[in-house]
């Protein structure tokens, strides 16, 4: 039996009050998440294990880490060598050059855990090559949109490399104890919403903002650091650990926080506590913290059930019919997204996927994952902070972010979600032999 209607008042108030500020924007997220945790403990609204939840989640754990090895990699001047070297091989064609930003964002997803980390490294290399390649306004726009919805879009395929994606697994371990290992997650994810998707993408952009580059001459790099060696092999041996974390067990969070630290380590490492003070940004922290709260908040009270049982009331559910539940989560999903933008949706749709699952008649796990195409598939740019740091850092208009936008989105939902299907059921995720 759940909860007394009178019992979801409380957590249903702080709830509501807190999504509609993040998604209003009218304060600072980092504010928001601590005028949630005030008023939840002020208002007894639900225990302090589930309200303080997120800082015993991995995926906060998983955020910070990324801060730190994002910011040791800028220091050094490993990434950036890497982008420097690639730039003159991009150049000479539009559609090589736009193809070869977005795969760019996606392959230093698989080593830079943070998103405004790839952003504030790739962008000033991406606009002066822009500037090299002599494009048009219309050029640059589309390489600093390349930047941003890359970085965003695709690493959503990365189990840990995206906020929704930490917000996402940490809300299904706090309330189902389900964990996802990082292979499995990759083997559902990348093909699709990776690779496909990143074809999408730069197909998009050839199209909506055609320019012609010209050649870009290379250059001769400096020689290689032993700080910069010495990086290289710590992320190498993270990355390993992280691909093989269904065989020795460890979480990708406790693989990025060891790294983390050595990164920090005096003499050992790259980082000063200044290093750490400028380059950890706490008030993000704070702000996966607050979503990772709230969504063990909802699950906790009951609030979630109640939730899911108003939506299958009104959703054309049926167990026999998979694909349509398939595709009713993705809309659920798109919707809250657009509700409260994309890092915060799964902490509303995670709560309520067991009770999705009875009525989409989908295991709990394929639930949970299905979710992932909706909230990496932004219709308006303000749904995605680090498309919206992109555009800023880059002077895009608003309407060239919305036009992008929704074109992805139209092809991903009419083309890439039935393939998502397909894939799905192809590994069993949907079907008899689903998990």
């Amino acid at each position: 039996m759940g909860p007394a209607p009178g019992g979801l008042l409380l957590p249903a108030l702080v709830a509501g009050a807190t999504i509609l500020l993040w998604a209003s924007a009218r304060l600072p997220e980092y504010l928001t998440a601590l005028l949630f945790f005030a008023a939840a403990m002020v208002l007894q609204a639900s225990p302090p294990e589930a309200v303080f939840a997120g800082f015993q989640s991995a995926a906060f754990w998983l955020v910070l880490s990324g801060f730190v090895i994002g910011t040791a990699i800028r220091k050094v001047g490993l990434a950036e060598r890497a982008a420097r070297l690639l730039a003159p091989r991009l150049s000479g064609s539009w559609p090589r050059l736009v193809g070869g930003t977005v795969a760019l964002t996606y392959a230093l997803a698989f080593v830079m855990p943070s998103n405004m980390g790839r952003i504030a490294l790739l962008m000033p290399v991406v606009l002066a090559l822009a500037d090299a390649c002599g494009l048009s306004e219309r050029g640059r726009v589309a390489l600093a949109l390349a930047v941003g919805f890359g970085t965003f879009q695709l690493s959503a395929s990365i189990l840990p490399a995206n906020v929704p994606n930490l917000v996402m697994t940490g809300a299904a371990e706090s309330a189902y104890h389900l964990r996802v290992s990082y292979l499995s997650y990759l083997l559902l994810h990348a093909p699709i919403l990776g690779l496909a998707k990143g074809a999408v993408l730069a197909g998009c952009l050839c199209v909506l903002f055609r320019d012609t580059p010209r050649p870009v001459a290379a250059e001769p790099l400096r020689p290689v650091t032993a700080q910069e060696r010495r990086l290289g092999l710590l992320l190498a041996a993270t990355l390993a650990l992280w691909a093989s974390d269904a065989l020795h067990g460890i979480q990708p969070a406790w693989i990025g926080l060891a790294g983390a630290c050595l990164c920090l380590l005096p003499r050992i490492g790259f980082l000063t506590g200044e290093d750490f003070a400028a380059g950890v940004n706490i008030r993000t922290c704070l702000y996966i913290a607050g979503v990772l709260g709230l969504a063990a908040v909802v699950a906790r009270s009951g609030l979630g059930d109640a939730i899911g049982r108003g939506l299958i009331a009104v959703l054309p559910l049926d167990p026999a019919r998979p694909a349509l539940g398939f595709a009713s989560l993705i809309g659920v999903a798109l919707a809250l997204s657009a509700v409260v933008t994309g890092s915060a949706a799964p902490a509303l749709f995670t709560p309520l996927a067991r009770v999705l699952a009875e009525g989409t008649g989908l295991p709990l796990a394929t639930v949970v994952m299905t979710q992932v195409i909706g909230y990496a598939t932004p219709l308006l740019p303000y749904q995605a902070a680090p498309i919206v740091v992109a555009m800023g850092m880059a002077g895009v208009p608003a309407r060239d972010g919305l036009r992008l936008c929704l074109a992805v989105a139209a092809v991903t939902l009419l083309v890439l979600a039935p393939l998502d299907f397909a894939w799905f059921r192809l590994l069993g995720w949907i079907g008899p032999a689903a998990p």
